[in-house]
């Protein structure tokens, strides 16, 4: 494979790089933007890794933490989210070390384009002392996740690797790398002193971890990842035109971002390692500039470590970036809007006139060339439930169930969580994944009188959503659970997950039985309905509203990327009295409005039949095609 080149997207990259690098074992959970790395791996398994889907990050990392104790090279996969999820053994892992290599991917989503949160795992590195790699780009990606490998086992320590969503989904050419040869793994070898975590041993390591950590500083400070490009200062000089000497340093994808647009000539320092922090680098560096300006997302992790740097050397050099205004400090970064920054911190908002060849629009003119007129702004397009989803019919019928009454909707994270946009208007609140049960449990407790529903998928209550249902049954709380079950992980691309009945191999797997987990638990009312038989799902809501205690709904349908019906539905115009209750009531994107007309659009509607329960006309029915009925 030396020398062969492919195109790869930057997540493919990342799990063809730790082929290459000889992992053994790889577990996670889907989560944008990491979800491809598994998958990639599962593509590409010849039979000698272990790759599974675990219940949830926590187990994910637990699993790869045996692996890597019996010295086995690691991978498991996440979002930046799911790191919290994992985060009270990762905590402990920092401290109690591995002995295979053992690579934790914790993707990172600026914007944020599809999670709650911008936390930044770069700081997350920080916190708990290991090491994190901050890859600019797929092939670097490729390439770093091998010597991520390398670092893990020479130091005996878990590291994080974390590639930003622009990083994980941006396609590249990839040179293919020969295969590493190790050897077997040496299996675990008991050692109470080494595995088994004691407070005296916790504070003996915790000496030592500060200790690697110093010494990894100075090491990566030679890593050639980290570097300095137009160290020539004088040409730097002469691009600038004046007496200030400035400086750009910058991390992971705004690294790449910096390099598209950066006038030829200003020093930029690259950081790959931003923990620990290559510190003699970064000294080096700072000698002999004025300003720095720092580009990166999403925390001003590097910005803080130069500052650091220049007190601790004395070093009269201004630092600036997000801490001083100077950069965005929420969101993702681009190319234009480092552009902006750049254009300026390094001219100013005047030096057009001050300043010819540095001046405002330099920038351009020099990395860009003639522009022309600027592209229009693409519109926003919010996310929506497709069209024929079951979860829109479940929602309308606890909707229509609870009319007049007062209740509140819990939600939770998955597809189902667009269930608050308009008109269906039905999640009253979403915190983190399992949370709706548990704050149902909450919200019951300070108002006894309404009915609290909690809405989980069926992926989410196998990740954790079963400890929020023990709790309320242990504690006699009062919750109408209602699980959207639609047979697979829809949000992240369809995964299989315990319910399923197979594994992400494609093997044959124990199919996990939510009623039956409900029933050993201790839920004694269980309705199961088909939300898009409205009649009756409707009437299970109802009854299980009644009462007290935990009941439970359990809407069985699946996904319509699962399965398909094949039946397709139109508006017969003669009937129809342009209400547009269809519309206002359901929200779904497969009808819409052409003049004065209502119709379905064949290419959108997958044949649920919702809108012909809702339709008070009947004026929407099965659709004919040529030869019989579709």
């Amino acid at each position: 494979m030396t020398d062969t080149k492919i195109l790869a997207m930057g997540n493919e990259a990342i799990a063809l790089g730790a082929i290459r690098a000889g992992v053994r074992m790889a577990a996670g959970y889907p989560g944008t933007p990491s979800t491809e790395i598994l998958e990639t791996i599962a593509k590409h398994n010849d039979g000698g890794i272990h790759v599974e889907w675990s219940v949830n990050e926590k187990a994910a990392m637990e699993v790869g933490a045996g692996a890597a104790y019996a010295g086995a090279r690691t991978l498991v996969t996440m979002k930046q989210v799911g790191l919290n999820v994992a985060s009270d053994p990762l905590m402990s892992l920092a401290y109690m070390g591995i002995k295979g290599g053992m690579v934790i991917v914790s993707a990172d989503d600026p914007g944020p384009i599809s999670s709650q949160t911008e936390q930044d795992t770069r700081t997350f590195a920080q916190f708990s002392k290991l090491p994190v790699f901050d890859p600019s780009s797929p092939e670097e990606a490729y390439e770093m996740i091998g010597e991520a490998f390398e670092f893990s086992e020479k130091y005996a320590t878990p590291v994080l690797f974390r590639p930003t969503t622009r990083v994980c989904h941006a396609c590249a050419s990839i040179t293919l790398l020969p295969y590493v040869e190790l050897p077997e793994p040496e299996g675990f070898i008991k050692d109470t002193m080494r595995w088994v975590i004691f407070p005296r041993t916790s504070y003996l390591n915790h000496i030592k971890i500060e200790k690697r950590n110093a010494e990894l500083a100075d090491t990566l400070s030679d890593y050639p990842r980290n570097f300095v490009l137009n160290t020539d200062r004088t040409d730097g000089e002469k691009s600038m035109d004046r007496a200030v000497r400035r400086g750009v340093a910058a991390s992971g994808i705004s690294y790449a971002y910096t390099r598209e647009v950066l006038p030829s000539g200003v020093p930029l320092l690259k950081i790959s390692t931003p923990y620990p922090f290559p510190e003699k680098l970064a000294e080096e560096y700072l000698r002999g500039l004025d300003e720095v300006l720092v580009l990166e997302e999403l925390d001003p992790m590097v910005e803080r470590e130069l500052l650091r740097v220049a007190g601790r050397h004395h070093l009269p050099v201004k630092i600036f970036g997000k801490l001083t205004g100077h950069t965005r400090n929420a969101g993702e970064n681009s190319t234009e809007s480092i552009r902006a920054d750049l254009e300026k911190f390094l001219c100013g908002d005047d030096c057009a006139e001050e300043n010819g060849q540095a001046g405002k629009g330099q920038i351009e003119n020099e990395k860009s060339g003639a522009q022309g007129s600027e592209a229009p702004e693409l519109p926003v397009r919010p996310p929506v439930l497709c069209a024929g989803c079951p979860h829109r019919a479940s929602f309308y019928a606890v909707k229509k169930a609870m009319k007049g009454k007062k209740a509140v909707f819990s939600g939770d994270i998955g597809c189902y969580t667009l269930g608050n946009a308009q008109p269906l208007d039905m999640v009253d609140t979403c915190l983190c994944m399992g949370a709706g049960v548990t704050i149902a449990q909450g919200l019951h407790v300070v108002e006894p009188d309404t009915v609290n529903f909690a809405f989980i998928g069926d992926s989410t209550f196998f990740a954790s959503g079963i400890t929020g249902v023990v709790n309320a049954v242990y504690n006699g709380n009062d919750i109408v659970l209602v699980v959207l079950d639609n047979s697979t992980t829809a949000m992240t691309g369809h995964q299989p997950h315990p319910g399923t009945g197979k594994t992400i191999m494609g093997d044959v797997a124990a199919r996990i039985s939510i009623r039956k987990i409900l029933e050993g638990i201790g839920v004694e009312r269980i309705y199961e309905t088909d939300p898009l038989q409205l009649e009756s799902a409707v009437e299970a809501v109802k009854q299980a509203a009644e009462g007290s205690g935990v009941r439970t709904v359990i809407f069985k349908s699946p996904c319509i990327a699962v399965s398909k019906p094949q039946t397709r539905y139109e508006v017969r115009q003669e009937q129809c009295r342009k209400c547009k209750v269809c519309i206002r009531e359901l929200g779904c994107p497969a009808i819409v409005t052409d003049g004065d007309l209502v119709r379905i659009d064949s290419s959108l509607c997958y044949g649920c039949g919702v809108c012909s329960s809702v339709c008070p006309f009947d004026a929407i029915g099965r659709a004919e095609a040529e030869g019989g009925e579709m």
